[in-house]
């Protein structure tokens, strides 16, 4: 007797009734979808969405969709063809008939706004749960060229999405000829007619190609009948009364076990899957053995595919041969990682089972890597069953039934946050829990999806956890076609092009500079932002440039041990294979000099770059999707000069709660401030970078952020001072600590200890100061010698407070301090060598911690200087 059709629960309760050649029913079953606008739902069973397949039948039912369109176009238009795949479900599948037409180029439509990128065209999936469709190419010329069009779906029903998609299309680009490929076509004479007659009206041709064809005959009342049907077996009967209950379904009552939660009593006999999962209420109960939230779940194990640098993740913004080329090439390599990091035993009492996990539109990279896996176990003499899925936004009703093709389902809260806010609607990963179970599951998300809440407790992977021993996690780089490259010199800075990248946006022609205290007082007006404008450069005076030299004469040595130990700290605790990553400005030269030890100690060529953080508006995001397109974000180090009472260490620390990829930990040359763990030093003294403005950083400015000048798609801004090269130190600052470089033979990591911990000392010091001073705002307070040097060149100071007995290390605040009247305060009781006081005159107009003005005014500091405000 053969096996049960999947259709046949829905076929035989809601009256549908499919009609077709035999082959028909191996490719697709039945479901109910939860959709007030359409009850039924043709699960496929070789489209990689719903139901696990194995990823060679997948990827080879996409090849043939693909050359049977190539057969109709004939060999030259199918090279010209453009394929347009259509979101979410049909990802990955165009993305086959792609490969399989030998197209030129490949797009899908998205629902994930992507900042930055301008919509093409757009179009509506009026049956469907979300209905938008957005067509975001980054070479729009792909919607505008000569050759064929074709476009795939799933399944062809009524044929209304194609023609709206159609007619939007040709709206915008007119075309002599449409084809459209689909692995069932479902529609009837009048659906048929309606398309030969959409096309007529526009003028084109469109033709129809599929694996196969049937027809759906559906009774009168399907959708009434639908929602009744939902509403009996997820536990919700219309009116609020009980729940009904089938004999074959095992559907659970009212008050079903909770998310994840091993069903009480005894299962059903013969049932032998779990039902939902992470739906309250909607438990269909099994008799297989799933461990409950009681079990430990395994930790998530993160895999580095060593994904190919710069290329695409998928069709969202375009994928063209050559793309398919690189990715045909790295895939062996990436499934070897995959398969160690597996570690899949050689012989064993059954196969093991494993599951490749797309998220959403994502299907096509796991598919092919899915594929590479099997093809690579299979010739390892591993007989593993390797299968592939992907979660989806579809509600669709799960029944615990031979005859229906959704047995089982979990659910999670969104994680996609470019789509959709966390938790804004639930995800759904179907017929993946059941007997026996996969032995691991490989989750492949993009890293604009490797959010919070991909791994907060119900997300997705803690979902997983209690349906399988193992649970590996893969983020392929998001692909962002319109950010730059990075600015390098001599273009930009007057480093040399490989010492730094800037992602940065060059505003050299904008006059952004204004005096500091009209600065102060435009900020206390308007409450604007500080890194809206720039404060004028800085000159110094040749006695201050003379004190800088003797200043770099007898620090470099110290400098140069510091460097080497943060750096050695780095390579030996956060990646053998560091990408060093400064924070401009003050960061990027110890990037730089880190970058120089790394290759004198090592021969590494350690990549560096340059990104801008702003107090109380974060991290710069288009540069860490820069980054993330381009490197592993585990190999990221983020670097800055030194701490002061530990501002930027916290901005980035919350920055990067949104980027999970990136390790959050700043790595400073100086913590005088004890608020980072991996450092060269924690003594306060002079580093002279800190001693000028942007003669000493390559004569870039420090940067801004302004809506009118940075677009969403734009890095933060800065200015290249190309007039002032002729005071430029910034070479001969660098090459003066690498001249003193210590013998690598001598130079140690720092040992693990609890004293590296921070302890956010300076922060609690800064606080006392505030309120010793009567300032009421730690904003005003920059500790350090550093900081308080920024604080003479840039702000307007009020008053220093220098340690007693502070020798050499301050000879350049006190000659900066006599320059501008300020005056030096000595005190026994401070733990930095030196603090700097902005002028409490303009407390209303300095930044508070979200770098705009406080609002609450306070009482103008006295005239007199050297006495506290009241």
């Amino acid at each position: 007797m053969g096996a049960v059709w999947s259709g046949e629960w829905v076929e035989s309760r809601l009256g549908v009734e499919l009609t077709g050649p035999p082959e028909l029913r191996d490719l697709v079953g039945l479901a109910l979808r939860r959709n007030p606008r359409r009850a039924h739902l043709l699960v496929s069973t070789v489209l990689g969405k719903h139901v696990p397949q194995s990823p060679s039948r997948i990827h080879g039912a996409g090849l043939r969709l693909g050359g049977l369109a190539r057969d109709l176009l004939g060999p030259a238009a199918a090279a010209r063809a453009v394929v347009l795949g259509y979101a979410e479900t049909a990802t990955g599948l165009g993305h086959c008939v792609a490969d399989g037409l030998g197209a030129a180029a490949y797009l899908h439509s998205t629902r994930r706004q992507v900042a930055g990128m301008a919509r093409a065209a757009g179009f509506e999936e009026e049956h469907s749960h979300a209905t938008e469709h957005l067509l975001l190419p980054a070479d729009p010329g792909l919607l505008t060229g000569e050759g064929p069009l074709v476009l795939v779906d799933d399944e062809l029903s009524t044929g209304r999405t194609l023609r709206n998609t159609i007619a939007a299309l040709h709206a915008a680009r007119p075309r002599a000829r449409y084809v459209v490929a689909v692995l069932t076509d479902m529609r009837s004479k009048d659906d048929r007619r309606a398309l030969e007659k959409s096309a007529a009206d526009l003028g084109t041709r469109v033709d129809v190609v599929s694996l196969t064809s049937g027809r759906v005959r559906l009774p009168a009342d399907v959708l009434r009948r639908g929602a009744e049907l939902v509403a009996q077996y997820e536990g919700r009967a219309a009116g609020g009364g009980a729940s009904a209950s089938d004999a074959g379904a095992g559907a659970a009552p009212a008050g079903a076990a909770p998310a994840g939660a091993a069903p009480a009593g005894a299962a059903p006999a013969g049932a032998g899957r779990s039902g939902v999962a992470g739906v309250p209420g909607a438990e269909v109960p099994g008799s297989g053995e799933v461990r409950g939230r009681g079990a430990t779940p395994p930790a998530v194990r993160r895999v580095a595919l060593g994904w190919p640098a710069g290329l695409p993740d998928g069709g969202r913004h375009g994928f063209r041969a050559d793309h398919r080329d690189r990715l045909d090439a790295a895939l062996p390599a990436m499934a070897a990682r995959l398969a160690d990091a597996l570690d899949l035993p050689a012989a064993a009492a059954r196969p093991p089972r494993v599951l490749v996990l797309g998220t959403e539109e994502l299907m096509y990279a796991p598919l092919r890597l899915a594929t590479a896996l099997e093809d690579l176990l299979r010739d390892g003499g591993i007989g593993a069953d390797v299968r592939f899925s992907s979660t989806t936004r579809s509600p669709v009703l799960p029944v615990d039934h031979p005859g229906y093709a959704i047995r089982s389902r979990i659910a999670f809260p969104a994680h996609d946050t470019p789509g959709a806010a966390p938790g804004e609607a639930p995800r759904y990963a179907y017929n993946i829990t059941g007997e026996p179970p996969y032995d691991a599951v490989v989750a492949v998300t993009d890293s604009a999806a490797d959010t919070p809440a991909l791994h907060a407790p119900g997300g997705l992977l803690d979902a997983l956890a209690p349906h399988t021993p193992r649970v590996l996690l893969a983020v392929i780089p998001s692909h962002v076609p319109t950010l730059a490259e990075p600015l390098r010199g001599p273009g930009f800075s007057s480093y040399a092009p490989e010492d730094v990248g800037w992602l940065l946006k060059d505003l050299s022609a904008v006059a952004l500079e204004a005096p500091t205290e009209e600065r102060e007082e435009a900020i206390q007006r308007g409450g604007a932002h500080y890194a809206e404008s720039l404060p004028v450069e800085y000159q110094p005076s040749p006695d201050y440039v003379r004190l800088f030299h003797t200043a770099l004469d007898a620090t470099a040595e110290r400098i140069s041990h510091a460097v080497a130990t943060v750096t050695e700290t780095v390579l030996a605790e956060r990646s053998p294979t560091p990408v060093v990553v400064s924070l401009a400005r003050a960061g990027t030269p110890v990037g730089i000099l880190m970058r120089r030890w790394a290759r004198h100690a090592h021969g590494l060529d350690v990549p560096h770059y340059a990104v801008s953080i702003v107090r109380g508006r974060g991290i710069d995001t288009a540069a860490l999707h820069w980054l993330a397109a381009h490197h592993d974000p585990a190999d990221v180090v983020f670097v800055d000069g030194w701490t002061g009472k530990g501002a930027i260490a916290r901005e980035l620390a919350a920055a990067l709660r949104g980027f999970p990829a990136f390790d959050p930990r700043l790595a400073v040359l100086a913590d005088p401030g004890r608020c980072v763990d991996t450092y060269g030093t924690r003594e306060d003294f002079l580093i002279p970078s800190a001693c000028l403005n942007s003669t000493v950083s390559g004569l870039i400015s420090r940067t801004v952020l302004r809506p009118d000048l940075v677009g969403p798609a734009d890095y933060h801004g800065a200015k290249f001072y190309r007039e002032l090269a002729g005071d430029d130190l910034s070479g001969h600052f660098l090459d003066a600590v690498a001249a003193r470089f210590p013998d690598p033979a001598g130079i140690r990591p720092m040992p693990a200890s609890p004293e590296r911990e921070p302890t956010w000392a300076g922060w609690a010091a800064v606080e006392r100061i505030s309120e010793a001073y009567g300032i009421g705002d730690v904003n005003l307070v920059k500790p350090g010698v550093g900081e308080t040097t920024r604080v003479m060149l840039r702000r307007v100071p009020w008053r220093v407070l220098a340690r007693r007995g502070a020798g050499a290390d301050l000879d350049h605040v006190r000659l900066l301090a006599e320059q501008r009247g300020v005056p030096v305060e000595e005190t026994d009781d401070l733990p930095y060598t030196c603090v700097g006081l902005i002028h409490p005159r303009y407390t209303r107009g300095a930044t508070g911690a979200d770098g705009t003005s406080a609002t609450a005014p306070v009482p103008d500091a006295p005239d007199t200087p050297g006495k506290p405000a009241s």
